[in-house]
């Protein structure tokens, strides 16, 4: 496992699909995850400092599980099955910890509002990643590449060798 970093949501300009992008928190490993449009603005409203006036989805259950004593410790992006990213969120209650499954688009939203790190499996991160050759230190750089990348990928693409 290798823990990521939230790089940031953009949009797949051919789908019109948001993106979350992960970085590895120690590299230059990209793993681009297409999520849904409620779920990429919930975690844009959290990383921008936004608020609603009654709690969303995921501000109710942060709010939940601080109400119950219990902490989410990470959450982690544990495979992809057929096109499809699975997710686990691991939560501890009076020294237990119970994983519970999840679409890492929830995962990442609840992530933000917790302060929980967010992890990636070795072999997702191997089959689904890009890696930039050289240390990678301008953001716009980056995007720009990333938009290039987005030219010409589909989410097929990111199950190859699972047939």
């Amino acid at each position: 496992m290798q823990e990521m970093v939230i790089y940031g949501v953009s949009f797949d300009l051919g789908s019109k699909q948001p993106i979350v992008l992960l970085k590895t928190a120690d590299g230059n490993r990209f793993l681009p995850i297409w999520i849904g449009h409620p779920e990429a603005a919930a975690i844009l409203m959290k990383l921008q400092g936004a608020s609603t006036p009654r709690p969303m989805t995921h501000d109710l259950v942060a709010d939940m599980l601080e109400q119950l004593d219990a902490q989410v410790i990470r959450i982690t992006v544990t495979e992809l099955k057929e096109s499809t990213f699975y997710a686990s969120i691991t939560v501890q209650q009076n020294g237990s910890e119970v994983e519970i499954d999840s679409r890492p688009s929830d995962a990442i939203a609840l992530a933000v509002r917790t302060q929980a790190p967010i992890f990636a499996a070795d072999d997702v991160i191997e089959e689904s990643s890009i890696e930039f050759e050289h240390e990678v230190e301008d953001t716009e750089e980056v995007v720009e590449k990333f938009k290039d990348f987005l030219d010409q990928v589909t989410p097929d693409d990111f199950a190859q060798g699972e047939e």
